[in-house]
């Protein structure tokens, strides 16, 4: 079949949050030209529920993200969608005598209105949207993706349908990366080790007495302690005066030894039920059912939190946010990256299209293209998570309050992986075995990232030189790695 019989140009798989993105940006950038076709599993009235359970998300996205959008292919979100805005995140030592506050403006969302907004912009550009249709699988012809199929969940049909490009959206999980039966270098399984556990609550509450560490109604608040949310966080995201986001999300590998030691039996919504009982602030706590929230109170997910896939593109076959594990590997926060990789992944294809050729080679420009907007400090950045999981109580009380320079907050402002440059100014008075092994390893994965973002500066230009880069990337990846066990 030849890319002129196709059904569409472009099938965008998954109506989330980057699906619609995606759709946006290449109707866009192709003056809506195109045949655009959105399909999802939901129906219409609840695009972009993830879960059974809801639309499940820590909601928090930074303004930057979003301006980013905006600025190139003219989506723009307010309130209601856009549901209460923050000044900034403040993360607190689990002694709670160390906070570090990262200047950086964002918004917490409400996402359930948001598809819903993103739905009519994405009508108003003249995309089409088919909800109710499980995709199964990709059609593939001559090692090049062709088209999708599934099930039309309404009448129980056969969903067959064609497109020059597939933009896979569909989520971690996602069957049709796993599924890949083409030659390609696109990653299709992650690591257990990869994936956080994750889990939250929109609650409405009455403030039981003030404490600033533990909920602000300005600054998004995230608790680092093993103890209470083992390889990962637990957070408090204010939604309003008296309304929050709460959750933890955990290591499930990090969790179940937890438990193990502690001789206790606890699932995450038992974590996240202690977590809400030990906040003094909220008090008399009702998850959140109104028109905005109803349904969308309580849910748990799984996040990715490495590094986005190697490669990310096939022959006629793109993937986008979760679906290409592009959370931030050090807070799992997945929006932002999402938004950026969706517009440029939108544009990208749309020049493949015109220039008649979708091919691997054609596409890889959005493999380099969201590396250099992006993706170039992921890596260090999943270096620097695996260590922190690693670490005691005690390290992180220690290491927060005598480590981190101001510089190294306004990197981790920017997303980026801090240096420690007070590390070795403070060598000789470090205290404890512990804790210079800690200075060590901070060391390590500064200077390994140092390495990595130059890496990935020099990512191949084609296909052709790829196996190459990926083999250093490994090495060094997994030189760290051993170094920090």
């Amino acid at each position: 079949m030849s890319l002129r019989e196709r059904d569409y140009d472009i099938i965008v798989a998954g109506g989330g949050l980057a699906g619609m993105i995606v759709a946006s940006s290449a109707a866009h950038y192709s003056n809506e030209l195109l045949r655009i076709l959105v399909v999802d599993r939901n129906p219409l009235s609840v695009m972009g529920k993830k879960t059974m359970t809801g639309w499940i998300c820590g909601d928090a996205v930074g303004k930057k993200s979003v301006e980013y959008m905006s600025k190139r292919i003219g989506i723009n979100w307010e309130y209601p969608e856009i549901e209460h805005p923050v000044k900034g995140v403040i993360a607190y030592s689990p002694n709670h005598k160390t906070s570090v506050s990262f200047d950086g403006e964002g918004y917490m969302l409400n996402r359930k209105l948001l598809p819903q907004k993103q739905l009519k912009d994405a009508i108003e550009r003249g995309i089409q949207v088919r909800d109710r249709v499980a995709l199964r699988s990709l059609i593939i012809e001559n090692n090049t993706v062709t088209g999708v199929e599934g099930e039309d969940l309404i009448n129980k049909s056969v969903f067959r349908k064609s497109a020059k490009i597939v933009i896979d959206c569909t989520g971690v999980t996602s069957v049709l990366r796993t599924n890949l039966r083409i030659k390609s270098f696109i990653q299709t399984r992650i690591d257990r080790d990869d994936l956080e556990a994750t889990g939250r609550y929109i609650y409405d509450f009455d403030t039981a007495r003030k404490d600033d560490t533990f909920f602000h109604p300005d600054y998004c608040i995230i608790h680092l302690d093993q103890k209470l949310a083992p390889g990962g966080y637990g957070w408090v995201f204010p939604k309003g005066e008296n309304k929050v986001n709460i959750g933890v999300g955990v290591q499930q590998r990090a969790f179940d030894l937890r438990n193990k030691e502690m001789g206790l039996r606890r699932d995450l919504k038992m974590l996240i039920d202690e977590y809400v009982h030990i906040n003094p602030v909220i008090g008399n706590p009702r998850v959140a059912n109104s028109e905005m929230d109803d349904g969308n109170g309580w849910g748990t997910w799984s996040v990715s939190v490495r590094r986005q896939n190697d490669c990310m593109v096939a022959n006629g076959y793109m993937v986008v946010g979760d679906a290409a594990w592009m959370p931030k590997p050090l807070d799992a926060g997945g929006i932002g990256p999402a938004i950026i990789a969706a517009t440029i992944a939108g544009r990208d294809a749309v020049e493949a299209i015109e220039a008649n050729d979708t091919t691997e080679k054609e596409l890889w420009k959005y493999n380099k293209d969201y590396v250099n907007d992006y993706g170039y400090k992921t890596a260090g950045l999943e270096v620097f998570r695996r260590m922190l999981q690693g670490l005691t109580n005690d390290q992180i009380d220690y290491g927060m309050k005598h480590f981190l320079s101001k510089m190294d907050v306004d990197k981790i402002t920017d997303g980026e992986h801090p240096e420690f440059g007070t590390v070795n100014k403070v060598g000789m008075f470090i205290r404890g075995a512990l804790n210079k092994k800690l200075a060590e390893n901070l060391k390590c994965t500064a200077s390994t990232n140092e390495r990595l973002m130059q890496h990935y500066r020099n990512y191949p230009a084609d296909p052709e030189h790829f196996l190459d880069w990926q083999k250093i990337l490994h090495e060094t990846l997994n030189d760290a790695f051993v170094k920090l066990s």
